[in-house]
């Protein structure tokens, strides 16, 4: 038999008569997002995703980093199948683990036995594999409590599995089950996790980037849609939104005092990230803000650029301090990418001393001299549409 990977679900489990829908739906994303590494039979059975290889040319080691990244699955683990009697069972313990036996001091057997039918107890199978591998083995201690080895059996309808611990999954909920946002990204470290949070609750994703040449360099351009294909391992395929942002920044530098530029910077954002979600169907908006990590995250100004949107805005990071999203950040792999030196837009004109208390009807009052509507409907003209998939780039 070949070696298998088993998923098992998280949240999805307890989604009661809608449930189906939700494993459909995790099953074709774990077939996208596998197709890179063969050809895999994915099912459903008994709140467990078992994926297959159809043949020998299936990469399962690239697979199962694969499937850890696919947002439904709470935990993951490669397994042997083999035939359901106890002395199979034991064989395949003592082949498929070897290297771990070999290597470990003390081990302990979990067991669960899902078909009844099966003659002995999910804790007689634990006694009697226990027994016979620590004589097999006999450098082997028992440690029910603390040990280097766990040997997991699982006894089922169809076969018995053999496998190591699991390993986490990604958690939540399917990518398409949550509806649809757009996320602002920027080239910083809090845009890519804030956008990983809300695809965690099965929302997709539509990105919104925005660029300022000459004053942001093409480096900085490419570095977001690096960030973007990173997320693409656990979001799937994504669309960078590139809004040409000059003009309206050094149309905010000519018309407003240097203490409000981002505050109404902020403001313009949230009205083009609007426009791009009534284009794409989105029914919700999502920014990286984090509550007083910088002067433009105060309570009053969050107030005031979520002003400008009739839209929700999702904040997952808000109650987060830097030290909780940086290791979020490297445990999702954007981090390295994130600290590269080539700034964004949202270091243009940085005020020396930003208004960190603002009014909202100071604001409105100071946009009323601008034409906002005109210089918000040329940069969505100028939009820039580059199709972000796991292994390219395409630009529409």
């Amino acid at each position: 038999m070949q070696e298998i990977i088993l998923g098992k679900l998280g949240e999805v489990a307890l989604k009661g008569l809608n449930r189906h829908t939700f494993e459909e739906k995790l099953m074709t994303n774990l077939r996208r997002r596998l197709q890179y590494t063969g050809e895999f039979l994915i099912t459903s059975r008994q709140s467990t995703i078992y994926i297959e290889p159809k043949n020998e040319n299936c990469d399962i080691e690239a697979a199962y980093a694969a499937a850890k990244q696919v947002f439904g699955l709470a935990a993951v683990s490669r397994a042997m199948p083999c035939e359901k009697s106890k002395e199979a069972i034991l064989e395949t313990a003592k082949v498929y683990l070897r290297d771990e036996i070999m290597g470990a001091r003390s081990f302990k057997v979990e067991s669960k036995r899902s078909d009844k039918n099966f003659p002995m107890t999910s804790i007689q199978i634990s006694q009697w594999v226990g027994g016979e591998l620590n004589e097999a083995f006999p450098h082997l201690s028992v440690d029910v409590h603390k040990p280097e080895l766990t040997v997991h059996v699982e006894v089922r309808e169809n076969s018995a599995f053999v496998h190591r611990t699991a390993e986490k999954g990604a958690g939540g909920l399917p990518i398409g089950m949550g509806g649809i946002a757009v996320s602002l990204l920027s080239g910083g470290i809090d845009s890519p996790v804030s956008s990983w949070m809300i695809a965690k609750r099965g929302v997709s994703l539509e990105m919104v980037h925005f660029f300022s040449p000459p004053y942001t360099s093409p480096q900085a351009r490419a570095k977001v849609l690096k960030l973007a294909q990173e997320l693409t391992g656990w979001c799937g395929r994504l669309r960078v939104h590139i809004v040409p942002f000059t003009e309206i920044q050094e149309e905010i530098r000519r018309a407003v005092p240097e203490e409000y530029f981002t505050l109404i910077m902020r403001r313009f954002m949230m009205r083009i990230s609007e426009q791009v979600a009534r284009k794409t169907g989105a029914s919700a908006l999502v920014t990286g803000e984090s509550l007083g990590q910088v002067a433009s995250q105060t309570i009053e100004a969050i107030a005031c650029s979520g002003d400008a949107t009739s839209w929700p805005v999702l904040r997952p990071l808000i109650g987060m301090d830097k030290t909780d999203i940086v290791a979020l950040s490297r445990r999702i792999g954007t981090f390295d990418t994130s600290i590269l030196p080539y700034e964004d837009c949202c270091t243009v004109f940085t005020p020396r001393h930003p208004r960190t208390h603002p009014r909202v009807e100071d604001v409105r009052d100071l946009e009323a001299k601008m034409d906002v509507d005109a210089l918000v409907k040329k940069a969505m003209d100028g939009i820039e549409i580059v199709t972000v998939r796991y292994t390219s780039e395409e630009q529409a």
